[in-house]
């Protein structure tokens, strides 16, 4: 465990939920774990109680990928942990696979409705039924090339994922509920303020629940790994980092001691103590960027500098895609020049 860490509270220690099963967090609330076919290796997903229209069930928060296994899991949740009741609504905190991936099988499976924000729902809508979107195809080695990743075999590699967001999302509900930052969703007789987040996905939902003293943060604010936050090649001009920054603020006035539910690691206590680790870990990132761009600097130069670990190919998109936020942060804040030399590839160096 890191210094940081010692700073957050764990109330279920090292206890997960086992395999088709749940663990009760809070009043009408629990935890769900399923795999995930990456070196991040599951997502947290959540059944709140719920009424609606008279009938009483469950509103379920993600859903995972599009796997037999997962739907294998969920059965057993559907037999474990819903006391015989049903699945009245699905809640998608945002559009990456192992929140959405199996929404349309959830929704078809209880008859009930997706909410979700309309960006990611939109988005989601046009990955799942396209190829070469979504971390994969000829777009995402073009980008990917163009910022320094010039290893061929990594590059064909890229290009044969085109279909990767549609194999693990296969489809999406014909229709939903759209969502949007302030809003109250009421679950089992209490409210849940939709907190909207940018930066990580496109419009990122989370929800607070005062009367529960709980928020589920989705990705935005997550315990040990710090959320992904990278320029990809259908939105190659971004500057996602500073988005995401400002979206922490809306955790504000949260009390610290609620409790946090994050879809990757631990529920924990400690809030805002981790924002403020988070925006260090980024302040400290930037400066490192800045000090290695004193030479010009590809964005695949910069990613040993941030990442000192192996990378799968998997975990390189998405450094690289983390580096170079880094570095358009820094562009856009005056701080770096870029220019693409004769090679063809974007460097970026410290301005005069």
């Amino acid at each position: 465990m890191n210094p940081d860490e010692h700073k957050l509270t764990y109330p279920w220690g090292d206890t997960l939920p086992e395999p088709g099963k749940a663990i009760d967090v809070a009043d009408g609330v629990r935890w769900v774990r399923l795999p995930l076919p990456f070196a991040l290796d599951h997502i947290n997903v959540w059944l709140l109680r719920d009424e609606i229209d008279g009938r009483a069930g469950w509103t379920v928060v993600d859903c995972g990928v599009s796997r037999d296994n997962v739907k294998a899991l969920w059965e057993a949740v559907f037999e474990n942990a819903l006391d015989g009741l049903p699945v009245l609504r699905v809640l998608v905190t945002h559009m990456h696979p192992d929140h959405i991936g199996l929404a349309d099988w959830l929704c078809q499976r209880w008859n009930a409705p997706l909410w979700m924000t309309m960006t990611d729902y939109a988005l989601a809508c046009l990955w799942s039924r396209s190829h070469g979107s979504g971390a994969g195809g000829e777009a995402a080695a073009k980008h990917f090339s163009r910022h320094g990743l010039t290893d061929p075999a990594a590059l064909e590699k890229l290009r044969e994922r085109v279909g990767y967001y549609p194999n693990l999302v296969p489809s999406v509900p014909e229709s939903f509920v759209r969502i949007m930052h302030g809003d109250q969703v009421r679950i089992g007789g209490r409210d849940w303020r939709v907190i909207v987040g940018h930066g990580h996905a496109p419009e990122h939902a989370s929800f607070y629940s005062e009367q529960a003293g709980v928020v589920i943060s989705g990705d935005m604010v997550l315990p040990r790994i710090s959320t992904n936050v990278s320029v990809f090649d259908h939105e190659p001009q971004a500057d996602p980092l500073k988005r995401y920054l400002d979206s922490l603020g809306g955790y504000e006035g949260i009390p610290e001691e609620t409790l946090v539910l994050p879809s990757h690691g631990r529920p924990f206590k400690g809030l805002h103590e981790r924002i403020g680790q988070q925006r260090r870990h980024h302040a400290d990132r930037l400066a490192e960027v800045l000090q290695a761009c004193a030479e010009p600097r590809s964005t695949a130069d910069i990613v040993p500098i941030m990442f000192k670990r192996p990378l799968d190919l998997h975990q390189m998109t998405f450094a690289m895609g983390e580096a170079l936020a880094h570095l358009h942060t820094l562009y856009y804040q005056g701080k770096l020049t870029r220019r693409v030399d004769a090679d063809g590839i974007v460097r970026f160096q410290a301005a005069a």
